[in-house]
């Protein structure tokens, strides 16, 4: 498996990934109903940012999108998503996205990276992202909207670079 740059041929699975985790609803604050034009507008960043794949040769097993985290006086601290496909979870690919989200910040000179909103009960990506040296910094009460366990909590992470 690599982590590679996005490529324009890379959406058909890019877009079945994000539509499978978004349409289960119980990892990401994105509306369930999201289309495909919508998903393309919000995943693919723009320069300065970045969007990548796990890839083993052709198959895309995830993807990752990262960028400063908000502009003007906070814009010296990165953010990142990842969304992996549903069958390569626990294989590793998460982790390998986020060390190169983290590797990549940190070569931009950002001071940090902070993740706004990992839900609570996503439990896989919350030990990934603490193997990765972040932490949770507070937890927002019922702020998710969870299918089965009704409204949980979202994690605000933070790693200082």
């Amino acid at each position: 498996m690599i982590v590679r740059d996005y490529r324009e041929s890379d959406w058909p699975q890019v877009w079945a990934i994000v539509q499978q985790v978004v349409r289960a609803a119980d990892t990401f604050p994105f509306d369930p109903a999201m289309t495909e034009a919508q998903a393309r507008s919000i995943w693919l960043e723009a320069p300065p940012g970045r969007t990548v794949v796990a890839a083993e040769g052709d198959r895309v097993l995830g993807t990752a999108k990262m960028g400063a985290n908000r502009g003007g006086p906070g814009a010296h601290i990165s953010t990142a998503s990842f969304m992996v496909a549903e069958n390569e979870r626990g294989h590793g690919v998460g982790s390998a996205l986020c060390r190169d989200a983290t590797g990549w910040a940190q070569l931009q000179g950002y001071a940090g990276m902070q993740f706004n909103a990992v839900v609570e009960t996503n439990r896989g990506a919350v030990a990934v992202y603490e193997r990765q040296g972040f932490q949770v910094l507070g937890t927002v009460p019922r702020a998710f909207e969870h299918p089965s366990l009704g409204r949980v909590g979202l994690h605000l992470m933070y790693r200082e670079f």
